[in-house]
């Protein structure tokens, strides 16, 4: 099975995979509603509406994993994102990214270095992953890097083109 065929539900409670999303490249990342780095989500809205019409898409993961700093409920979670944040980009369901309890997909995106050379567990909340329609992982980015850093602004592009 690939990274793009692994079963998911969507906040919603919709089945689905990372494939079904539509998208030519994705920005996976693991997100929570109550850390210190939240103010991520509205980049990545800003990225995701900047570059959809391109094939791109954002595509969040909540964890509760970090302090407990996604403590809600898929509604609570959906309402956050929308009132506060505005966001449009796909949201999947709680998981955990680390440890036992591993959603599938990021068990193979532990796999990945960034450009430190870290690969492994994910070290917080909203560290990023970039991919292509075919499953290829393309970078990985730490968590306190924006979401509109240069680097992942010319690796979307890159990858778009």
């Amino acid at each position: 099975m690939t990274l793009l065929q692994h079963p998911i539900s969507t906040l919603d409670g919709t089945q689905t995979t990372l494939g079904d999303v539509g998208a030519r490249v994705m920005l996976l990342v693991n997100v929570a509603s109550k850390c210190g780095l939240t103010p991520q989500y509205a980049a990545l809205e800003s990225l995701h509406e900047r570059f959809a019409g391109k094939g791109f898409s954002v595509v969040g993961f909540p964890c509760n994993q970090f302090l407990g700093q996604e403590p809600g409920s898929a509604e609570e979670i959906a309402t956050f994102c929308s009132t506060t944040y505005g966001i449009t980009f796909p949201m999947m369901e709680k998981i955990d990214v680390n440890g036992d309890d591993s959603h599938p997909i990021y068990g193979e995106l532990h796999a990945t270095a960034d450009s430190e050379g870290h690969s492994g567990d994910i070290r917080w909340n909203f560290e990023k992953f970039l991919i292509r329609s075919d499953g290829t992982v393309i970078a990985r980015f730490a968590p306190m890097t924006a979401p509109d850093d240069p680097s992942i602004v010319a690796a979307i592009e890159t990858a778009l083109a």
